[in-house]
C-alpha cells in the first residue's frame, strides 16, 4: 500500500519535480557564460589538475597503465554522490515555506535533488567517453552494463540522502558534521591512488566502502572492457538495497514532525 502511494504520489506530481529540477539548473547556472557546458569542462579540469598532482606517484603502479580514465571514473562517480547528498541535505530547510502553503509529499524535495545532480551525472559522461577514447582504452558489449552500476547509484545515493535530509531537520550539527565525514570517506575512497598503496591486512576494510564498489564497476567496465565480477554485482545491489530501506524507514518516522521545526 505505501508503494502504491509513492507511485501515486510520483505520477500525480512529476510536473511539480520537473519544475523543481528546472529552477535548480537556473539557479545553477544563472549569469554563467558557458552555463551548462560547466558540467562538461568541470571534470575535465578537476582531472587535469589532479592528474598533474598525482600522477607521477599513482599512475605508474594502476593496472594497465591508463590513470586519465582511472582517476576521472572516480572524480564522476564520487563527485555525484558527494554533490547529490550536499544538495538533498538541505532540501527539506530550505522549503519549509512551501511545505506550509500547501501539501507535497516530502521525499520530494531530496528526490529532485537527486534526479537533478544525476542529469549532470549523465552529462560528465560525455566528457569521461571521450577521455576513453582519446586514451585507447577497449570499447566492449560490457559497456551495456554501465546502467546497472549507474541505477544502484542513484537508488544508494537517494537513500543516504533521505537519511541525512531528516537528520539536518532536527540537528542541524547534521549539515557540518557530514562536512567532515564526506572528506575523510572521499581519501578513504581509491580515487587517485590504488589499492595496492594500501597494507594489505587493511585491503578487504576498503573494499567494503560502498562508493569503492561502484567505482570498481566503472573501471573493470571502461579501463579493460571486462564484466565485474560477481560479488561485484552483488555488493552494489545489497548497498543500494540497505541504503534505500534505511533511509525510508528513517524519512517516514519523522516527516510528520518537520513542520514543528520550520
Amino acid at each position: 500500500m505505501y508503494l502504491r502511494n509513492i507511485i501515486y504520489n510520483f505520477r500525480r506530481y512529476s510536473f511539480l519535480m520537473i519544475q523543481m529540477i528546472s529552477r535548480d539548473f537556473k539557479v545553477k547556472y544563472k549569469r554563467s557564460v558557458l552555463g551548462i557546458l560547466w558540467s562538461l569542462l568541470y571534470p575535465l579540469l578537476m582531472m587535469s589538475v589532479m592528474a598533474i598532482v598525482f600522477s607521477t606517484m599513482f599512475g605508474r603502479d594502476i593496472e594497465g597503465g591508463n590513470y586519465l580514465v582511472y582517476l576521472m571514473s572516480g572524480l564522476v562517480v564520487f563527485n555525484y554522490f558527494n554533490e547529490a547528498t550536499n544538495n538533498a541535505m538541505t532540501s527539506i530547510i530550505v522549503n519549509f515555506s512551501l511545505m506550509k502553503k500547501v501539501y507535497i509529499p516530502k521525499y520530494i524535495f531530496p528526490l529532485s535533488k537527486c534526479l537533478f545532480v544525476g542529469i549532470n551525472f549523465l552529462l560528465t559522461l560525455i566528457p569521461l567517453l571521450l577521455v576513453v577514447l582519446i586514451t585507447g582504452a577497449p570499447i566492449t558489449f560490457n559497456y551495456l552494463l554501465l546502467p546497472y552500476v549507474f541505477i544502484c547509484m542513484f537508488v544508494f545515493t537517494l537513500g543516504v540522502s533521505l537519511f541525512i535530509s531528516a537528520w539536518s531537520v532536527f540537528l542541524r550539527d547534521v549539515i557540518y558534521i557530514y562536512g567532515i565525514v564526506i572528506t575523510i570517506w572521499q581519501y578513504f575512497t581509491p580515487i587517485f591512488y590504488d589499492l595496492s598503496f594500501i597494507p594489505s591486512e587493511l585491503v578487504a576494510v576498503f573494499e567494503l566502502n560502498p562508493l569503492y564498489q561502484f567505482i570498481k564497476f566503472t573501471r573493470t567496465i571502461l579501463m579493460y572492457g571486462k564484466t565485474p565480477d560477481l560479488s561485484n554485482f552483488i555488493f552494489c545491489a545489497v548497498y543500494a538495497m540497505i541504503a534505500i530501506i534505511f533511509g525510508c524507514i528513517t524519512f517516514k518516522s519523522k516527516q510528520n514532525k518537520f513542520i514543528y521545526y520550520a
